[in-house]
């Protein structure tokens, strides 16, 4: 594709491209040249740059500039390039570094990703083996790509990459809390946790011999700070997001479509989805309220068991059905204490004692109650898979199993 092509092209998809710089005098002007031949809508962010980038700013036609007084961090020129792209009516936003990394020649791979799968995000994937990689960015890479993995259970080349091409009405929905490097790794997450499309395209990567390589990223504090990051957003992917989304999914198939998916035709073993059961039912019968789907998930992930089938058995404590569980278990556990439940005396009012008894006796019963549930579901599913079941073939490929 000609680059008048690729102009018409950035036209008619409403694209501009953002470039947020931070004190990259002796790149600056080349790089905005080279983008100029694919587009004339350019943001530059300079972020509080104290060195000739004003300057250089000053002196270059047909762009637009946002000015930050103070050096506030990457992820807020960027949020800023956002917010202005958007304001003007832009739908996509291409971001590029200003230090020669990138090369803008490789800009018409975005817009022909963006153009077949439209409201996409695009990210550009580097080649991150060939010489002259630092070993500290190979790690870096790495380490990205798996705890990537874990918050989306998603798996793409490359997560650190700032040549993106973003969509910005789905931008504008989330409320983002990082303002430095590591935006780039909350964006990319909360926009797969979005469901919106990633999709990686190859491109070229460079990097300038160490005495010539000028580098804000501050190898301790900013790692620091996208470990931090990382690990809150693993949290709330396995204590949320991802549980969420499995109940999502469960609740548009049928119970005979589940069956078949996720049991039927999974390549778990009979042992294995019947301790997912197992696990499940006994997490259904405790009294964790609002926190069941969350714990079985969570368990499940932990004990490698079928997710699926573990969160769906632990809806067993859904409203038609529970009031029945709370009143085993109540007399479960009076059962098991020794106490009477046929009567309860309320002359006396509801006293502390009287609410400690009850609750004791409760807990005690809905601990009891999930282990016989556990029993008796996890073995009553075991034999009918021998039963009924065939046995999965081993390497065989579908959908269902246990998903990561």
């Amino acid at each position: 594709m000609s680059a008048s092509e690729t102009r018409q092209k950035f036209s008619d998809l409403k694209c501009c491209v953002i470039v947020p710089t931070y004190n990259n005098d002796r790149t600056l002007e080349e790089i905005i040249g080279r983008v100029q031949e694919f587009t004339g809508d350019i943001l530059v962010v300079n972020d509080g740059s104290t060195d000739r980038t004003a300057e250089i700013l000053d002196g270059i036609r047909g762009i637009r500039v946002i000015t930050v007084a103070k050096n506030t961090g990457k992820g807020n020129a960027l949020r800023l390039g956002f917010k202005k792209a958007a304001e003007m009516g832009f739908r996509y936003a291409v971001t590029l570094d200003s230090d020669g990394q990138h090369y803008p020649e490789d800009l018409p791979l975005f817009i022909d990703a963006v153009e077949k799968e439209p409201g996409s995000l695009i990210i550009g994937a580097r080649n991150m083996e060939q010489e002259g990689i630092p070993g500290s960015s190979h790690f870096g890479h790495k380490f990205s790509i798996f705890w990537f993995r874990v918050e989306t259970g998603l798996r793409i080349p490359d997560v650190q990459s700032g040549f993106r091409l973003y969509p910005l009405e789905d931008m504008s929905e989330i409320r983002f809390h990082t303002r430095k490097f590591e935006f780039e790794v909350e964006v990319l997450v909360r926009l797969a946790w979005r469901n919106v499309n990633i999709i990686p395209v190859p491109v070229r990567v460079y990097y300038a011999p160490r005495e010539e390589r000028v580098s804000h990223f501050r190898k301790f504090t900013d790692f620091a700070r996208v470990s931090a990051v990382n690990t809150l957003l693993v949290l709330m992917a396995l204590l949320w997001v991802r549980p969420f989304l499995f109940a999502k999914g469960l609740k548009k198939k049928s119970i005979r479509g589940f069956i078949r998916e996720y049991i039927i035709n999974s390549t778990d073993s009979n042992t294995r989805l019947a301790w997912s059961v197992a696990v499940g039912t006994f997490i259904g019968a405790t009294p964790f309220w609002g926190w069941q789907m969350v714990i079985a998930f969570s368990t499940a992930h932990f004990l490698k068991l079928n997710k699926f089938v573990t969160v769906a058995a632990a809806n067993i404590s859904i409203p038609p059905i529970l009031p029945l569980i709370l009143l085993l278990s109540y007399i479960t556990g009076g059962w098991v204490l020794g106490l009477s439940t046929a009567h309860v005396n309320y002359s006396a009012g509801i006293t502390l004692h009287w609410v400690k008894q009850n609750l004791v006796q409760y807990l005690v019963g809905s601990v009891v109650l999930g282990i016989i549930f556990a029993v008796v579901f996890g073995f009553t599913t075991l034999i009918l898979l021998d039963l009924f079941r065939k046995k999965p073939v081993p390497g065989e490929k579908n959908g269902s199993g246990s998903p990561d």
